[in-house]
């Protein structure tokens, strides 16, 4: 059996990835392919409810603490969800993966990112995303997309969201041929011809 592929998706808050998976979702199942959705943090289970603490908890939380939370989520995800399914011929398409932590924890909260890549390849077994789609757009329309009521990671502040945006385009710039930055200002219509135009090129 033909093993399938793990595609992930990521992005500030309001740049559009989750409506995008979906509609590459439809897309393959209009072609035939089978197709399992799953975010991070919360996999279908035990990530809904570590997915509930981490963005609506409302004591104080560590970075470290943070880290490992997710970490443990990515661990469920991939052991429980993606792994299975990609070897029996599916492709998986993910909202927020590896980069994720990278960007947030590493480049927004400022850990240590060897130590991050570390963790995220144990957490992985490493495993790495087959493709990685950056949606790309500036933190003031990001924060206008996603409207006054936000969960405590979109509540960080601009100076920590502009940090992530650099984090996602500097980790696109180590890893070009599975990272694939797309301008997040366009309309839907022309960001998902622009999807299918990377994927059908490189899958």
């Amino acid at each position: 059996m033909k093993k399938g592929l793990f595609i992930t998706f990521e992005g500030a808050d309001g740049c559009g990835k989750t409506t995008q998976m979906k509609l590459l979702a439809e897309y393959l199942k209009n072609n035939g392919k089978e197709v399992v959705l799953t975010r991070e943090p919360g996999g279908k289970g035990l990530g809904e409810k570590v997915r509930e603490i981490l963005l609506n908890y409302d004591g104080p939380v560590s970075d470290r603490c943070e880290s490992f939370l997710f970490l443990a989520d990515r661990a469920q995800n991939i052991d429980i969800i993606v792994n299975p399914a990609v070897e029996e011929g599916k492709i998986v398409l993910c909202d927020r993966h590896i980069d994720s932590t990278v960007a947030y924890q590493g480049y927004g909260r400022g850990l240590d990112i060897k130590k991050i890549n570390m963790l995220n390849n144990i957490a992985t077994n490493g495993k790495k995303p087959d493709l990685t789609f950056v949606f790309d757009i500036d933190v003031e329309t990001s924060m206008q997309r996603v409207g006054k009521e936000k969960d405590r990671m979109e509540s960080a502040g601009i100076d920590f969201h502009n940090r992530v945006r650099q984090g996602y385009l500097e980790l696109a710039k180590q890893e070009p041929q599975r990272i694939k930055v797309l301008n997040a200002t366009k309309s839907i219509d022309e960001i998902h011809k622009n999807v299918i135009k990377i994927f059908e090129k490189i899958v």
